[in-house]
């Protein structure tokens, strides 16, 4: 198979897709027994997986339902943390640059393993390999495991028992761990947990993983607020001064003090009370 100039084999794009594919695909497996455990019938099961098809909302909507927690409250954890989707939507149109007969078909697919496969690609033609590869993959097994796995919950007994409804979860820091790379995302994942875990025992079933979702938005106002306050010369440019003169007012106001009083430098002959403040201008 051939590849475009630059790019990554198409062997090769096809072999990681299959990976993630695989791997994630078999933990439909737990997610079939937890939700007949939860009280799901089979068809209903089968549905989530075949309509929803994210594993993090499927497996927030049935540890709620099995907790106790009510439909509605439940269904809308499920939701908003599915709305991440949507912005992973708007940077894979512009990568895969489908035809608009197909986007609604290839909406389905857009979940966190294909998003971050097809990111991972440097071609237009890699990225789309491995979206359609991951895609098909990790669908057809997670539906395939999610029929096994509810249907045979009755065999294996006390779900409970055998930790299965920790798999989802597992799966799931697993694939985003590797993620966190700044400081600012690890906070907010670490904040995130304090907050889903903390607020377990005091609040309904389901409304803790609402609740953790603020976690995002309280970190990046603290960071900008720390960076706003740390940027030199943003108050000399004034108040009212864009992000480009309080930069410029950051970076050209210590040359000018540098190359006229800095430390060791030449008193001027002709300075008087007017040049105080050390400039030329």
């Amino acid at each position: 198979m051939r590849s475009e100039e630059g790019g990554k084999p198409d062997a090769a794009v096809v072999r990681d897709a299959l990976g993630v594919g695989v791997a994630v695909g078999l933990s439909g497996f737990a997610f079939g027994v937890t939700s007949a455990g939860s009280g799901l019938s089979l068809l209903q099961t089968c549905a989530l997986s075949l309509l929803v098809f994210t594993g993090a909302s499927q497996f927030a909507l049935v540890g709620a339902l099995a907790a106790g927690g009510n439909p509605l409250t439940a269904a809308a954890g499920a939701f908003f943390l599915g709305v991440r989707n949507a912005f992973y939507g708007l940077r894979l149109s512009q990568l895969l640059a489908l035809p608009r007969a197909v986007r609604p078909f290839a909406a389905q697919w857009v979940i966190d393993e294909t998003t971050a496969v097809a990111l991972a690609q440097p071609t237009r033609r890699s990225v789309r390999i491995g979206f359609t590869v991951t895609g098909l993959s990790l669908y057809l097994l997670w539906n395939l495991t999610t029929l096994l796995g509810a249907a045979g919950a009755e065999a294996i007994g006390d779900t409970d028992a055998w930790g299965l409804d920790a798999a989802g979860p597992a799966v799931f820091l697993a694939l985003l761990a590797p993620m966190l790379k700044t400081t600012t995302e690890r906070a907010v994942a670490g904040i995130a947990v304090l907050l889903g875990l903390g607020l377990l025992p005091v609040l309904p079933a389901g409304v803790p993983v609402l609740v953790a979702a603020l976690a995002a938005p309280a970190v990046l106002y603290v960071t900008g607020r720390r960076r706003a306050d740390a940027t030199p010369g943003a108050v000399a440019a004034g108040p009212d001064a864009t992000p480009e003169a309080a930069t410029e007012a950051a970076t050209e106001e210590p040359s000018a003090a540098a190359r006229d009083d800095g430390p060791g430098a030449p008193a001027h002959e002709n300075d008087g009370p007017a040049d105080m403040s050390g400039g030329d201008r």
